[in-house]
């Protein structure tokens, strides 16, 4: 579907001046149930997007007038109208005419959704609501905290955490661990920890970085060369049956059993494993290492 907020001219960008953007949307008129029936119909059969431009621009005020719930979260009104735009859009393309509900009632829900979507995305970058009932309680516990004055971070008493957890029908604990998200608000690492110091040192400052420097990487690098080097030279002192057995056994993904290597050189398991041994040792006593 083209997109209908674009056919309508509206500038929906961050930059939004929301004074203009009110009176504009106020130019267009609210449609009677029965014409919003016979559009949505319409749209129905046809998808016409000049269609769904009447149906869309008809309720921007809903749109703001529901973002205007949400002014509390410290959020730009602009971009949570513009994802209550979006919710329209939805609303739209699901709307079910024949069922009988004005379409004001069924995009409600659409725009509610896509608004508290955006807050709880916006809220933290740890996802705080990943269940339908952490997403009420996220909302509720808010709306419930403003209605008894608790607007400042402290923690809540054990008699209010209950009255609440009862009233959400949820756990205190639950009620508890959300507050204290709520409180916690993302901090950056670039926050100066003290403004008076002449270093002006940053939170990231102080965060260890526990990967190897550049020459720790060097030796190690350097190291596992010369490894490598002695055991590609100590292998001249194998046989081709000894090595054949020493890469199968040890040097493998999947190591061959005792019993098909038993088999591939017609000798017994317990000779197999003896000349593995016995590899080992020549290979050590080549390097230097201690038998």
């Amino acid at each position: 579907m083209e997109n209908p907020l674009a056919l309508s001219g509206i500038d929906f960008s961050p930059e939004i001046n929301m004074v203009r953007y009110l009176q504009r949307i106020r130019q267009y008129p609210i449609l009677s149930q029965e014409e919003e029936y016979k559009l949505a119909v319409k749209y129905q059969e046809t998808k016409n997007p000049e269609i769904a431009k009447v149906l869309v621009t008809s309720h921007l005020r809903l749109v703001v007038k529901v973002v205007s719930k949400y002014k509390g979260y410290g959020l730009p009104s602009s971009e949570m109208i513009s994802e209550g735009n979006i919710g329209l859009l939805y609303a739209i393309e699901k709307f079910e005419p024949e069922k009988g509900f004005r379409f004001s009632t069924y995009a409600l829900w659409w725009i509610k959704a896509s608004v508290q979507k955006y807050i709880l995305n916006s809220w933290s970058l740890v996802k705080i609501g990943t269940t339908a009932a952490q997403k009420k309680l996220f909302f509720n516990l808010r709306k419930i905290k403003n209605r008894l004055n608790l607007t400042d971070d402290r923690d809540l008493s054990p008699q209010v955490l209950s009255g609440i957890a009862r009233s959400l029908d949820v756990s205190v604990q639950d009620v508890a661990d959300m507050n204290m998200r709520l409180k916690a608000h993302d901090g950056s690492l670039n926050t100066i920890v003290d403004a008076s110091s002449e270093k002006g040192s940053e939170w990231m400052d102080f965060i260890a970085d526990n990967k190897p420097n550049q020459e720790d990487v060097l030796v190690y690098s350097d190291t596992m060369r010369h490894r490598r080097k002695l055991f590609n030279d100590a292998l001249v002192c194998l046989n081709k049956r000894e090595k054949d057995i020493l890469f199968k056994r040890r040097l493998s993904d999947k190591a061959v059993t005792l019993d098909d290597l038993s088999r591939t050189y017609n000798i017994s398991k317990e000779r197999v494993r003896q000349i593995e041994l016995n590899s080992i040792k020549k290979i050590k006593k080549t390097i230097g290492l201690p038998v």
